[in-house]
């Protein structure tokens, strides 16, 4: 175990001298998006580990903050312009009175803990800059549900030493935990690679699918692409696809349960951020499984599960993987989760995992959770949003968890000038 530990602590956290000073740098101030609205004031700068964040203040501030923990994981070094495309895309909570701060995090590439330690620190430094607000509230969008799960987890604080956040919003989140959460993407690269035959190519080294890539690897995302669409034809209309690809391309998305739309970012997932999850987080331990797996809905499963690459989880990866990502459920702060029913990116099956989850630590009574009939991964309406804050509030407020068929005459009464009502019944 004493070895596990330290394993964990050396590939899924960066040291802080290796991307920062210890003082770091700023804040300094910056232009806001216009989406931000008239008035409001933006700060930018480094904390000592290397994360950049953003701050944004605007002049009607309700004394209200939104920790915000961004998506992805980005697989790039961060830039301190990074926060400003997250803070554009919920702006409107922003023009609604609410301060904000997101972090980059203090590295690309995987790493929930980190990440959670980043995100609670932009709120100690929003405190140190502005005061303690009258109330503080943590948002996780995408990846970043699972990172706020986490942090809400870690970092909530307690009634005897005090709260560090007063709820928890997670939207299209992450939340069935980091073991749980990328399998069908290793069962897509095993599929593909079945029919596709070219990722690897005939000529290049061979190397397990669940390496993502060879460490050294040079490939671009522009040459996966390439590679995808001599396969399938994905980036053609379907009158212009040969027979073969045709063929080719139903039984992947019938096999996977992937939309075509989506095919190109799963396989930018499976093979980019399983490359860093992998060989860099993991020292190189397989934490996917397919040993076991029956792939169903092609022209010949016969033939497919015969020849499809097989793989076997290391046990030593998989438990450093969940130590860094899965979900205790050990939530203590009213949580509300918004999930769109048609995402097409984090299934909404995350969310009874979550429950299952919280329902098993005991904690049930900490956890409301609705769905919206949307169909956008990353940008739910703003109307969406602000009901889910108000929403969020009220049970913070009143003490008692709202019923989530409320939702959508909520949203028509209060907040349809944002846009469309969507929340469904439950």
């Amino acid at each position: 175990m004493t070895r596990l530990i330290l394993l964990l602590s050396a590939l899924f956290l960066a040291p802080a001298a290796a991307t920062a000073g210890p003082s770091g740098v700023g804040p300094a101030a910056i232009d806001c998006p216009a989406s931000a609205g008239r008035g409001t004031r933006c700060v930018s700068g480094q904390d000592a580990n290397g994360a950049w964040y953003v701050a944004a203040i605007p002049p009607n501030w309700n004394r209200r903050l939104v920790v915000h923990a961004h998506g992805g994981p980005r697989t790039g070094d961060p830039e301190a312009s990074d926060p400003l495309e997250d803070l554009d895309r919920f702006s409107v909570m922003v023009r609604h009175g609410y301060a904000w701060i997101g972090s980059t995090y203090r590295r690309g590439g995987y790493g929930v803990r980190m990440a959670a330690e980043d995100t609670d620190n932009s709120r100690r430094i929003f405190w140190s800059l502005y005061g303690r607000p009258e109330r503080t509230l943590l948002h996780g969008q995408s990846w970043g549900g699972n990172v706020a799960a986490k942090a809400s987890e870690l970092y909530a604080g307690s009634a005897e030493a005090g709260w560090n956040y007063d709820g928890v919003l997670i939207t299209n989140g992450v939340v069935s935990g980091g073991t749980r959460a990328y399998g069908f993407r290793a069962d897509l690269r095993a599929v593909y690679q079945y029919y596709c035959a070219n990722h690897p190519a005939p000529d290049e080294p061979a190397y397990p699918l669940w390496q993502g890539l060879p460490l050294d690897s040079r490939m671009t995302r522009a040459e996966l692409r390439r590679r995808i669409e001599t396969c399938t034809g994905v980036d053609r209309p379907a009158a212009r696809r040969t027979a073969d690809q045709a063929a080719r391309l139903r039984d992947i998305l019938a096999v996977t349960g992937v939309a075509e739309a989506q095919l190109v970012s799963h396989m930018t997932w499976a093979t980019f951020l399983f490359q860093d999850l992998v060989q860099r987080r993991l020292g190189g331990r397989n934490p996917f499984d397919n040993s076991t797996t029956v792939y169903s809905g092609s022209a010949d499963d016969a033939a497919l599960n015969a020849g499809v690459q097989r793989f076997m989880a290391d046990p030593e990866g998989v438990a450093m993987l969940a130590h860094d990502a899965d979900l205790s459920g050990q939530i203590s702060r009213p949580t509300l989760t918004v999930h769109a029913r048609h995402d097409p990116t984090v299934n909404v099956g995350a969310e009874a995992l979550y429950a299952a989850t919280v329902a098993a630590a005991g904690q049930s009574e900490w956890l409301v959770q609705v769905i919206t009939e949307e169909a956008d991964h990353s940008k739910l309406s703003d109307a969406t949003y602000m009901t889910a804050l108000d929403a969020l509030e009220g049970w913070i407020d009143r003490g008692l968890a709202p019923d989530p068929a409320g939702f959508q005459g909520r949203c028509e009464g209060l907040w349809a000038r944002q846009g469309p009502c969507l929340f469904a019944a439950p």
